[in-house]
């Protein structure tokens, strides 16, 4: 037999969807996901998917897979033990945010938390301008001291977002290279790599989203294809984005971020192929989670941002509320967590 199958998983936070495509059919398979290791559940349903159409995994010539963990691990604070290291006096860039208020008379209003909360953000002397130009030098003795302070904290994976870093990342990437020499098991993101752009709010954000999350979506990745048949070893392997696109492992192995709303977007696209078929060019689709709900308010299902910061873990529905922004390029929806249900802001 040709080497000509489709396969496709979607790791929800209850269940694993499995579809197979060959020659026009499909073919599907439900499971409950496992959560401490979501892999077993993804070859368990590949198996038996492959059982029911007759094939092996010698078979498969494409595997494509969107999952809603990333989301989840930002909406329960699930995710890794994680730092921030910033300039010197932007220690509290994740609580001053923009500094809006998002109901000006609520005297009661809640913030989401940060996702890493302020005894585990370190600042360190070093300043470059809007330009690139380096005002003062990057303090390399207070780097290697900042070592056994994540040691001792258990830290598994640090963000470091500097000021003006996205017109020159030298100093975030030598930050890099000395913590890789002290502590060569950290996980590092930089925020110049991970979103390159102004608004130092919103790269820290992303930065910090993307360590959050990076020593999980790995050890998924990692496992899938460390158990993955040797015999099917030349499969390509694809991972839905949060614009609806698809990016190769590699590449979502260093900026998991990308892959937030990575669930989300493969029902908003499936959706809007629906509507296509249907002839309609309105329509509203409504997903329906177990710990959080998705709205896509656009009249477009197909209208996506190519540069967006999406919005996650929001305060309240209905308002615009604050969240965890992520810069990246995604499909516009509004996702809100358990907390957001029962906000009484959150209330029509």
């Amino acid at each position: 037999m040709t080497k000509d199958l489709r396969i496709a998983v979607d790791i929800g936070g209850t269940f694993t969807d499995v579809v197979l495509e060959e020659s026009g059919r499909r073919l599907t398979c439900k499971l409950l996901t496992t959560p401490q290791r979501p892999e077993e559940a993804v070859l368990e349903g590949v198996r038996l998917i492959l059982a029911d159409a007759g094939r092996g995994f010698a078979d498969v010539a494409v595997f494509v897979h969107g999952t809603t963990l990333a989301t989840n691990a930002v909406i329960e604070r699930r995710g890794a033990r994680t730092a921030l290291i910033a300039t010197e006096g932007f220690r509290d860039v994740l609580d001053i945010a923009n500094e809006s208020r998002y109901d000006q008379y609520d005297l009661s209003i809640e913030k989401p938390r940060p996702l890493v909360p302020r005894a585990l953000r370190f600042t360190v002397p070093e300043r470059t301008d809007v330009h690139g130009q380096v005002r003062l030098a990057l303090d390399e003795s207070a780097v290697r001291a900042l070592a056994p302070c994540l040691r001792a904290q258990g830290i598994d994976s640090v963000a470091i977002a500097y000021m003006h870093s996205y017109a020159n990342p030298g100093h975030e990437r030598r930050t890099r290279d000395l913590l890789k020499a002290e502590l060569p098991g950290l996980w590092l993101t930089l925020s110049s790599e991970v979103c390159p752009e102004v608004r130092e709010y919103e790269r820290t954000s992303t930065a910090v989203a993307n360590a959050y999350v990076q020593p999980l979506m790995e050890s998924i990745s990692r496992a899938c294809r460390k158990r993955w048949p040797p015999r099917s070893s030349t499969v390509q392997i694809y991972l839905v984005t949060s614009g609806g696109g698809l990016t190769a492992i590699e590449t979502a192995r260093r900026f998991p971020v990308r892959l937030v709303e990575s669930g989300p977007a493969g029902g908003a696209i499936f959706a809007a192929q629906i509507a296509a078929r249907a002839g309609e060019a309105r329509a509203l689709q409504l997903r329906h989670g177990r710990d959080h709900g998705q709205d896509l308010p656009d009249r477009r299902l197909t209208r996506r941002t190519p540069r967006g910061c999406s919005k996650i873990d929001r305060a309240a529905r209905f308002l615009k509320a604050p969240a965890c922004p992520c810069a990246f390029p995604s499909s516009k929806w509004s996702r809100s967590g358990r907390a957001a249900a029962r906000s009484p802001s959150s209330m029509c």
